[in-house]
């Protein structure tokens, strides 16, 4: 098959159908944009499994993504969307950049959820934006922005409900969105430890990838015992 596009964590595909392309997860690990980068064996598939369980969750509940369905450990068959290049960050709980930037006290729950805009622009190094930069850089129209920030706070809600099964809070999450042929907005890209910051609610304890981040744990353990939690469900 013709790749199509190579990113940090993932290969694309074409497939006979010009509709649909084959994803297949990679065995690297980055934090930093970039700047921190390792090969671990198993992580594709970890990142796979997960996100193809949470994308089968969130269908369950009758939310269209552009998962069709997972293919093998490491692959899954999606619609072809064109990405909007935004990172569409939901936050309920204070960490990670926006306990630097406007001095929220790490673990500080917020009264509602916040919707953030960043530019998905590696040499800019992904800016936090506005709804009229994104309108001004020509990313997105209102009825979109709207729509965005529509279908970020219903995930977080499905999302908070599966973690709360299996005793987790969800601090925070980056998606990412597509348009297909006939101008849907759909979830694209990924849902995971890789993509979220997820605490147990007692201790704490990461279950995701802030332990590579700050050189804590095992990231392929963390992962692991994070899959096995929601299969367990």
């Amino acid at each position: 098959m013709t790749l199509v596009y190579e990113g940090k964590a993932k290969r694309v595909f074409a497939t006979d159908d010009d509709q649909v392309y084959r994803i297949e997860y990679k065995d690297e690990v980055t934090a930093g944009n970039g700047a921190k980068k390792d090969a671990m064996a198993g992580k594709g598939r970890l990142n796979n499994l997960i996100t193809s369980r949470l994308f089968e969750r969130l269908a369950d509940k009758g939310y269209k993504s552009h998962f069709i369905k997972r293919l093998s450990e490491t692959e899954q068959l999606v619609t072809k969307v064109d990405i909007i290049p935004l990172e569409v960050v939901v936050r309920n709980i204070a960490a990670g950049s926006i306990t630097k930037r406007l001095g929220f006290t790490k673990g500080e729950s917020f009264a509602s959820p916040l919707v953030e805009f960043y530019y998905k622009k590696d040499e800019l190094n992904d800016p936090i934006v506005t709804d009229d930069h994104v309108k001004l850089l020509g990313l997105a129209d209102d009825p979109d922005i709207a729509e965005l920030k529509k279908q970020a706070l219903e995930i977080n809600s499905i999302l908070i409900n599966i973690m709360n099964q299996m005793n987790l809070d969800l601090v925070d999450f980056k998606i990412e969105f597509g348009k297909d042929k006939e101008g849907n907005i759909l979830l694209a890209d990924e849902i995971s430890p890789d993509t979220c910051r997820i605490w147990d609610k007692e201790t704490k304890e990461n279950f995701d990838k802030d332990v590579y981040r700050e050189d804590t744990g095992s990231l392929i353990d963390t992962y692991t015992h994070f899959y096995k939690k929601m299969e367990a469900l």
